[in-house]
């Protein structure tokens, strides 16, 4: 399984920690690609996203995880890269339901509000589930439609005057 990893300079620290967890874990078979950033020089977070979730959208990479202060502005970033789902974590249960209900390919944590063995073993939960599909497919599909819609129709919507 190819990963592709990021972090603004905030998650620097913590990407490292999880790079080399990915490489020395034994229980899935994995190929890191990083991302950056690759030092603690500021760097803005979308950047490094939208980098991630490309390799995502072009199937260049399975899965990606990014790292900011708190995981969130990476996750937005991220789903705003058509056909990417990304989720923030910050507990094992989210970790799994990420990817057994929802299908996330990108998972994002922060370096500020989650611990190094707490983010170990989230990556770990994440990379053992797999999408269980059954009732979840009819879920993921419609979110994939919204997707679709507003990627697609996205000169229709900035023309669009219903709202003025």
């Amino acid at each position: 399984m190819k990963i592709a990893i990021g972090s603004d300079e905030v998650g620097f620290d913590l990407k490292n920690i999880i790079v080399e967890f990915l490489k020395n874990q034994v229980e899935i078979p994995v190929d890191v690609i990083d991302f950056g950033v690759y030092d603690m020089l500021p760097a803005d977070y979308p950047d490094v996203a939208v980098k991630v979730a490309e390799a995502i959208a072009a199937n260049e990479c399975e899965r990606g995880i990014l790292i900011c202060g708190t995981g969130i502005g990476m996750a937005i970033t991220a789903n705003k890269v058509p056909g990417v789902r990304a989720a923030q974590v910050s507990d094992s249960y989210q970790a799994e339901r990420a990817r057994m209900s929802n299908n996330a390919q990108v998972m994002t944590m922060g370096a500020l509000t989650t611990g190094r063995e707490v983010a170990k073993g989230l990556v770990r939960t994440w990379l053992k589930s797999e999408f269980q599909e059954g009732r979840s497919t009819r879920k993921v599909n419609k979110i994939n439609a919204v997707d679709e819609k507003y990627h697609s129709n996205r000169e229709t919507k900035n023309s669009s005057n219903a709202c003025l």
